[in-house]
């Protein structure tokens, strides 16, 4: 039986910081994404359930800080009804940079219709795009009626959980077909920094929070035939061309897949023949697909009743 692995990001000095993953590999963790800067170091990691004690520990010891990162192993987009000033950028970035401190990779997508409104999302294009994550999370301005009666066309054809954000303080249920609505998060013309703003940010990081909770556990009744930062591991072991991606996270793992950052013309046969110590392929337990993201790899791995086993 798999461990249960809990999501962790690890922030403290760079020196000594690979006892802190030679410990994790030791314990059948695995690393999601190191980010080094100057002297610091921030380790954003899956660990055994039973072994954090240890983590907390060893981190403890080196002067560094071990916090829960329940957005880890996601991809959510951050979607922007245009690209307009008035849109763009201060509430969107803040919000994508306030889930990723909680360990979501995330992608900004600003709709391409200038027209906004009445077209935007009128290409399929856009709509397949924004479905490939694990979670949309649309942000929106300050006027209610626009929230309530015309923002929630842009939500049509998206098949994965929708959160919105805006500034009225309105019910989930005033606005049709979100999952989750989280207000006093509207169109500022500031970065958002005073401490009620950052408030709103933090109800919404555990709003998205409570969304991924419900989807693990919906998955769990019937499992990954494998779990996807294994297909990492295997990915970054057997693939060397991956390590020489210069954008961030080569490899972004998704609550039901991964997207690996490499052309899917040149590598695609490479990732389908993935092979693990079972003998098993990838092809066998995953869709590799190509990514409507810059032609990139796109993975969704099936699941256990699908395939008749898991590894």
């Amino acid at each position: 039986m798999a461990a249960v692995l809990e999501p962790y990001i690890y922030e403290g000095g760079i020196h000594k910081h690979t006892l802190i993953t030679e410990l994790l590999e030791d314990m059948g963790g695995y690393l999601i994404q190191k980010i080094p800067a100057a002297t610091e170091v921030t380790l954003i990691m899956l660990i055994p359930k039973k072994d954090v004690p240890l983590i907390q520990e060893l981190g403890t010891k080196l002067l560094g800080k071990l916090t829960s990162a329940p957005l880890t192993g996601t991809e959510i987009a951050v979607v922007s009804p245009t690209l307009a000033a008035h849109h763009l950028p201060h509430s969107a970035c803040d919000v994508a940079e306030h889930l990723r401190r909680d360990g979501a990779n995330t992608n900004m997508i600003g709709l391409a219709r200038g027209m906004g409104r009445r077209v935007a999302l009128s290409a399929d294009y856009e709509r397949r795009l924004i479905n490939e994550h694990d979670i949309a999370l649309f942000s929106f301005g300050t006027f209610a009626d626009c929230i309530k009666n015309k923002k929630p066309k842009l939500f049509e054809g998206i098949d994965i959980p929708i959160i919105a954000t805006g500034g009225p303080d309105l019910r989930t249920e005033d606005v049709p077909n979100a999952d989750v609505y989280v207000g006093n998060i509207g169109r500022v013309a500031h970065r958002l920094r005073k401490s009620e703003e950052l408030s709103s940010l933090d109800i919404m990081n555990q709003k998205v929070a409570e969304v991924v909770g419900l989807m693990r556990e919906d998955m769990s009744k019937d499992p990954l035939s494998v779990l996807p930062p294994r297909v990492m591991k295997e990915i970054y072991e057997q693939i060397p061309q991956i390590e020489q991606v210069l954008t961030p996270a080569p490899v972004t793992l998704q609550l039901d897949g991964l997207r690996v950052k490499l052309p899917y013309a040149e590598f695609h046969k490479k990732v389908e023949d993935l092979e693990f110590d079972e003998g098993t392929r990838l092809i066998e337990l995953a869709r590799v697909l190509p990514s409507k993201m810059k032609n990139y790899i796109l993975i969704k791995i099936k699941r256990e009743s699908e395939v008749g086993f898991a590894i």
